[in-house]
């Protein structure tokens, strides 16, 4: 019984002096049961590690924010919004030092504050003039914090951040959601020159909330499109692409789609998965036997995997007599003629 695990087969690989391919020993991984549920245990756990609940946060005041501030029981200090007047128009403009005026307040300097902080600076100001001053902040228009929301999305552009926790599925649905050629598992989020990967389409289907990142002032989120998952087949299965539905495509799926494995024309025995990227890998799959279709329904592939089925032995045998007899016909319709060694040597 063939032991589970990693196993060698002969792949031709660049000898040391470069001049020519010689069979080496390269590591393959074989796709049976146990290495199914392994990566499926792996993939659950990753998703688990990753999770992080969004906490929440107070919102902090920035340069360029407006602030609306009431003074219950005395209208002097509150400067009324009429019907043509709206909060935003009527409030104070936090200045590039950080500070706002209000009367008999003077300059109270309130950038990085939340309003709950400015309302009990206020309040201890004004009591020296007002007796149990009754205060309200509020945010009447966020302008120094905004995110950008950029690639398949409907409306691209910036986005202010409001007291309200902006996240990724937040700042996209306020983008006009994704477009059909979105690809849901692949959005980037760049932040202070770093760039990393979230996944929505796992919070819409499996309800993983890792992909739901809570966003900071300057975050660039990139909506990419489909057109990098796509999936490649070579060999006796023919040359071409497959695009990944929602970022998923099976093994089984891929060979189903590329035409099945030819019992005559390729070697069963012979299916292999190539992945490269950061931690490139080789799978091997013999579907002659009784799991195989099974084990391949299991194996999920990745973007830019390459699904090659090697070619059955007769079909080897039967270019290689056919390269040699199109030479010999050729050399010998050429050597008839040109070359009397290959003629009979009675005739004149």
């Amino acid at each position: 019984m063939r032991a589970t695990g990693e196993s060698s087969v002969k792949l031709p690989v660049k000898s040391e002096e470069g001049k020519e391919l010689i069979p080496e020993h390269v590591k393959v991984q074989e796709i049976d049961a146990q290495f199914v549920i392994a990566e499926h245990e792996k993939r659950v756990a990753r998703k688990k590690e990753a999770y992080k609940p969004i906490p929440h946060r107070d919102y902090r005041i920035g340069r360029g924010d407006i602030l609306s501030v009431t003074v219950f029981d005395h209208p002097e200090l509150t400067t009324p919004a009429g019907q043509f007047r709206s909060a935003a128009d009527t409030g104070f403009v936090v200045s590039e030092d950080g500070t706002f005026f209000f009367p008999y307040a003077g300059v109270v300097k309130v950038v990085g504050l939340t309003r709950h902080q400015i309302r009990s600076i206020l309040t201890q100001k004004l009591s020296k003039f007002i007796e149990d001053p009754q205060i309200e902040v509020r945010v009447a228009d966020f302008r120094s914090q905004r995110v950008f929301v950029v690639g398949e999305v409907g409306k691209k552009g910036a986005l202010p951040i409001t007291d309200i926790p902006m996240t990724t599925l937040e700042a996209i649905n306020l983008a006009g959601g994704f477009t059909e050629n979105a690809d849901q598992r692949h959005i980037t989020i760049t932040r202070a020159g770093k760039t990393f990967d979230v996944d929505l389409q796992s919070l819409y289907e499996e309800g993983d909330l890792s992909g739901n990142v809570l966003l900071e002032h300057g975050d660039v989120v990139n909506v990419w499109d489909r057109q990098h998952h796509k999936v490649f087949s070579l060999g006796a299965i023919g040359q071409g692409t497959q695009s990944m539905h929602k970022g998923r495509l099976s093994l089984a799926e891929a060979l189903s789609n590329a035409g099945n494995v030819n019992q005559f024309a390729s070697n069963p025995y012979q299916i292999y998965v190539i992945r490269g990227g950061d931690q490139p890998a080789i799978y091997h799959l013999a579907s002659k036997s009784p799991d195989a279709m099974v084990l391949a329904d299991r194996f999920p592939l990745q973007p830019r995997d390459v699904v090659y089925v090697d070619e059955a032995d007769i079909v080897r045998w039967n270019k290689l007599i056919s390269n040699i007899l199109v030479t010999t016909n050729t050399l010998q319709s050429w050597g008839y003629n040109n070359a009397p060694v290959f003629r009979n040597q009675d005739q004149p």
